[in-house]
């Protein structure tokens, strides 16, 4: 058995700047749930097409579970953890919540957070833009049609 060295890595979670040390092979979703016990990115299909290991990387969606962590060193994260603010839910979790637009819960930060990204980019998307950002994100129980009218009612 080889002994892997350590690498520091410095990134942002959530607006708080920390230091971690990882091995180079760890995985982002392992550091976040493991080493910062952010548990709200999902663990799933381990191969980049459910959605539900979704975070923003400088505020783009990433899959944590093919990204490895020093991959992110010296870069900006945000997690489901850190979308709501001063203890509110953000629009985007509010308009879920308004149109039923989940069901088990399972699926839906990675949703929350592409539709976060989305609406940054794009304030006033269209349905097709609306559908092409979730499309790397598999919800098995809504049907995705009030996912869908939530993001809309934020347009």
């Amino acid at each position: 058995m080889v002994d892997l060295e350590t690498v520091e890595i410095s990134i942002t979670v959530n607006g708080t700047d920390r230091s971690l040390s990882v091995e180079p092979s760890d995985l982002l979703i392992d550091v976040l749930r493991n080493q910062l016990s952010l548990k709200g990115t999902k663990r799933s299909c381990d191969v980049e097409v459910c959605g539900a290991c979704t975070v923003l990387v400088d505020r783009l969606p990433v899959s944590s579970c093919t990204t490895l962590a020093v991959d992110v060193d010296g870069r900006s994260l945000t997690t489901i953890e850190g979308v709501e603010h001063a203890g509110e839910l953000s629009r985007v979790q509010q308009a879920f919540v308004d149109h039923a637009a989940l069901q088990c819960g399972f699926c839906t930060p990675g949703m929350v957070l592409a539709m976060t990204a989305l609406l940054e980019i794009n304030p006033k998307p269209s349905d097709e833009e609306i559908r092409h950002f979730l499309r790397g994100n598999i919800c098995r129980c809504t049907g995705y049609i009030k996912i869908l009218e939530a993001v809309k009612s934020l347009v």
